[in-house]
């Protein structure tokens, strides 16, 4: 199994230092390595430059901002499977991509868990079956995803978005497409959260705008009773639960008020 590990980066030297690290000192070296740059002027490009005998393919450039990053980065990539390890995000343990080769798993989407190193917490965070309701409470994160290049075939990042473009590639690929899906137990990466990603405004805002595009008025329905307008939506935001509907009905109900009751006191 052949990986292309793609890095993208905008003046973050200290947190590309730290990736090209993680990605180098992988025991597997049956990788492609590549960089993209939104032309950086924080010292970023020195950073690469030092390292360039290790990476495949590089550009510092302006870009269209994170989507249009990745995008560059999908059409130079060679690999069985890509992932997007983004500067300040590091592989777990150096035997990563040689102990995920050695399972054969040969689904098109591969995904794993990844470590909050700010709270000491491993998070897997989809559950070992895919539905359309875990998908709706749960994401996978990138960084501990691997995904066949032949996927990016029929349809890349929309640029459009800022951050769920990761949400509507999956929607569109294991929904529409029906594509293959491996839930593994198995830490893949050291997810750094001071990223974009963490802007739950944006995160929130976007979403909604997500659903619409993708699903019909009617599909929503229960869904849309299960968040308040203005919050990320409550299923995101709850673990799964093993009561009887009833009592999740009751505790999405609580939650509802309490965040209510937050929007008075501020």
């Amino acid at each position: 199994m052949k990986y292309s590990i793609i890095t993208i980066n905008y003046n973050n030297k200290e947190g590309l230092k730290k990736t090209i690290q993680s990605v180098l000192e992988q025991t597997s070296h049956d990788y492609q390595f590549i960089i993209i740059d939104g032309g950086s002027t924080d010292g970023s490009t020195d950073i690469i430059k030092q390292n360039a005998d290790h990476i495949d393919y590089w550009v510092s450039e302006p870009d269209g901002g994170r989507y249009a990053a990745m995008n560059k980065g999908i059409k130079q990539a060679k690999g069985d499977y890509l992932n997007f390890m983004n500067s300040g995000d590091s592989f777990y343990s150096p035997m990563v991509l040689e102990e995920i080769a050695k399972m054969n798993y040969t689904e098109d989407i591969i995904t794993g868990g990844f470590y909050d190193q700010e709270k000491d917490i491993k998070h897997i965070i989809m559950p070992q079956e895919v539905t359309l309701l875990t998908m709706l409470k749960n994401t996978f994160n990138h960084q501990a995803t691997f995904i066949k290049r032949q996927l990016f075939d029929k349809r890349l990042y929309d640029e459009n978005y800022v951050i769920q473009s990761d949400a509507k590639f999956n929607y569109q690929s294991i929904i529409y497409d029906n594509c293959s899906v491996r839930i593994i137990d198995y830490i893949v990466a050291n997810y750094d959260f001071n990223g974009i990603s963490s802007n739950l405004s944006i995160v929130d805002k976007e979403w909604g705008q997500l659903l619409a595009e993708l699903f019909p008025e009617r599909i929503l329905k229960d869904y849309k009773k299960m968040f308040t307008p203005g919050e990320v939506p409550l299923v995101r935001l709850l673990p799964d639960l093993k009561e009887s509907p009833s009592i999740q009905r009751w505790i999405y109900r609580f939650a509802t008020i309490l965040l209510r009751c937050k929007h008075f006191i501020r």
